[in-house]
Formats: C-alpha cells, structure tokens, sequence
C-alpha cells in the first residue's frame, strides 16, 4: 500500500499525522493477536458501515435498546457476535453494561478478541473523524496481508476491577516492558493492554492527535497553535457530544 498523505488538504497538516495514520493502516491489514489480517479490515469497514445501521438507529431513539428487538444490517464478514460489540460502540457506547458484556463473551466472542475489536474500532474512529475534520475522504482500507494470528496473551494480565483483565504498570514486563514507558498510567490507557499491541497502538495515534502525557496537566508548554482556552472549549465541546464521563 502507498503511504497515506495530506498534502491534498485545505489546511496545513503535519507530517506526523500521516506518519501516524500509515503506521496503522499497514498494521490493519496484517494479522493481529486473535484476528487475521482479512478479519481485520472487516472489522474496520463494519466500523463505517455501523452508522447506516437501521436497528442500531431505532434503538438510539428508545428508552434502552433492549427495547428494540431486530438484526444488525451489517456487512456479513464476521460473527454476530462481533457484529453486535462493533454497532454498539460506534452507535450507542453510553449505555453498554457489564451484562450485555458477559452475553458477548457467551456468544463465543472472548476477552481478547473484543479487546482487539475495541482498538481496531477506536484507531479507525480517530482516523475517520480526522478526515471530515480537515475535508479529505476516508482512506481506502488495505488489502489483507496473509497469516494467522498469533494468540499471544500476556502473562502480566490479570482480572481487576474491569470488564477484562489488563496489565498492572508493575507486572509490565518481559515483551510488555515497553507498554508504559515505565510510568504510572491511567485505566484508560490500561483498558486494551490485554492485547499489548493495541496499547502500541492507541500510543502511537496518541502522540499525533493529542498532547503528550506530561503537558495534559500543563499545556503551557505546548508546540501546536491553540493556546490554553481554547484547548479547553474544544475538549469540554466534544466531550459533550460523545457523552465522555472523564
């Protein structure tokens, strides 16, 4: 595959971004922890396809969604059970429970794939909204690279107080040695360590799209072209919208 670029853009976009967007568009088409590579680019085209989603629309509009009783329209590459985790989050995120997540998990779909499901869905959500934020079109998905998963778990993860286990910043070590750079870490940076190159990942995405760690407290610092209030109406805006709790 080509690299990504925004050149074409109308406003000025860094180099890192495309960088950053091209890094995971070929990790996309290569075999994940417990996806292929086929599986997972269905995944990512059932992220855009969601939106259309005819049953997901009506349950939005309903008092709970188990209100609503129907069939995803979805795109007919990956198990229903997949299906469901993937227009939930994109459609309805404020009203998962931990219920509706142990009737995944027995539906057939494990901890570890809905983990890697839930990285996969949110790298190509940051993408996506990053092009109709700037007025470019959503980028081709790649061609699937061959191979199988690799089903590595590992052995750091263990069950706290979360739907799945994560990795504790002190049993982050061996292959996961670099997951946190050796820093204390929040949970939601935890929350898909279970599939460490998810981390990776949402890390790599990060240090394009957002501050680094040690300037969210203080941004006085900053390198971008935004000064501290209107970092904070933009955040407080889209927080909002997407119904954040942090």
């Amino acid at each position: 595959m080509s690299d990504i670029s925004y050149s074409a853009a109308l406003v000025p976009v860094r180099d890192d971004f495309a960088a950053a967007h091209t890094r995971f568009w070929q990790r996309l088409a290569s075999p994940g922890a417990w996806w292929t590579g086929a599986e997972r680019v269905a995944i990512a085209a059932e992220v855009r396809h969601a939106r259309h989603c005819g049953l997901c629309k009506a349950r939005q509009e309903a008092l709970t969604p188990a209100a609503v009783a129907g069939h995803h329209d979805h795109l007919g590459a990956l198990p229903a059970a997949a299906v469901d985790v993937i227009h939930r989050v994109v459609t309805d995120p404020g009203r998962l429970s931990r219920q509706w997540f142990k009737d995944t998990l027995a539906a057939g779909l494990s901890a570890e794939q809905y983990v890697e499901i839930i990285g996969t869905l949110v790298a190509m959500i940051s993408i996506d909204s990053f092009c109709r934020g700037i007025g470019v079109p959503l980028h081709p998905l790649p061609e699937p690279q061959p191979g199988a998963p690799s089903h590595y778990r590992p052995p750091g993860a263990i069950q706290e107080d979360a739907w799945v286990p994560m990795i504790p910043v002190d049993r982050a070590t061996g292959a996961e040695a670099d997951l946190y750079g050796g820093q204390a870490v929040g949970n939601v940076s935890r929350a898909m360590s279970l599939v460490p190159d998810e981390v990776r990942t949402l890390f790599d995405l990060s240090a394009a799209h957002y501050l680094p760690m040690g300037q969210v407290r203080d941004p006085s610092n900053a390198t971008g072209t935004l000064n501290r209030m209107q970092m904070e109406l933009i955040a407080g805006r889209v927080s909002a919208l997407r119904q954040c709790f942090y």
